[in-house]
């Protein structure tokens, strides 16, 4: 599930660091790579025909799409609960399969044993009681349906996205603090998801790295949705007051330019994923 603040704090008894002002702002940020990561993903989690599946956390459609795609599932039923991101899936959908809703994931709006597979892909590090949204998912899949999900690894699997935050922390104790944060988010260390699914009573559990690369045209296309304040990076940097955003707006090209001409550039970066078995 995608908690976000838009706007003013919504009313809630979650809160996430990630922020949304639009689903393009969002796409350029991470929903493309999203798209890269959402094959693999199924790949590792499984699907067959005839499946109904929950995912949670659906963003702006970069899982959704790619499941209706990659099989003949009954059902695909996708929620977050971000307005925008719902508002953006509905209108991009032409599916009759898919169903779009608005839902906590953490009190998904569904009985027990409802789907066959529940899938997070890039969520779960943004909800701070993640064991009660793993939870759930257990609880709305049917006993031998499968429960998958997917981190990144910002400490050690985001060299692009370090590039950023480690420039800022040289640049002060604010981004040091930002650093800080950013690496070590909830569900990211290894071994992290396996615990978690474990504590929820899921067996067969097993994990796997997933990597994909992003691959940028220039600094422009890397750095314009993170200085338009998308995400918890962009919210950092919306924060700034003129003298030290022109500093590390100078900075962060320093960095990714790395003393040649400005141009293409290629990150790797690996996301840990999970899945396990509801008894």
């Amino acid at each position: 599930m995608e908690i976000y603040k838009v706007g003013k704090r919504m009313e809630t008894s979650m809160t996430s660091e990630f922020n949304v002002h639009n689903a393009a702002g969002y796409e350029q940020l991470m929903g493309r790579w999203s798209r890269r990561l959402a094959g693999l993903f199924i790949d590792f989690t499984g699907i067959s025909d005839g499946e109904r599946i929950l995912e949670i956390g659906c963003g702006t459609g970069s899982l959704t799409f790619t499941l209706a795609k990659a099989a003949d599932l009954a059902e695909i039923t996708a929620v977050d609960y971000s307005p925008i991101f719902v508002e953006e899936v509905i209108r991009r959908n032409t599916n009759p399969r898919i169903k779009v809703r608005q839902a906590d994931a953490c009190a998904l709006p569904f009985e027990g044993g409802t789907f066959d597979r529940a899938l997070a892909l890039l969520v779960l590090h943004f909800v701070p009681e993640a064991g009660k949204a793993v939870a759930e998912m257990c609880r709305v899949v049917r006993s031998g349906g499968v429960v998958a999900a997917a981190v990144w690894d910002h400490l050690g699997g985001m060299p692009g996205m370090r590039m950023m935050v480690d420039t800022v922390a040289a640049l002060g104790e604010s981004g040091r603090q930002l650093r800080n944060r950013y690496c070590f988010q909830p569900m990211m260390q290894p071994g992290e998801l396996r615990r978690t699914f474990a504590e929820q009573g899921l067996a067969d559990i097993a994990e796997m790295e997933l990597m994909i690369r992003m691959d940028y045209q220039s600094f422009a296309d890397y750095w314009a949705p993170i200085a338009a304040g998308e995400g918890p990076l962009g919210k950092y940097v919306a924060a700034l007051d003129a003298r030290e955003r022109a500093r590390t707006d100078a900075a962060v090209r320093d960095a990714y330019e790395a003393g040649r001409p400005d141009g293409p550039r290629s990150f790797a970066n690996v996301a840990w994923a999970c899945r396990g078995i509801v008894p």
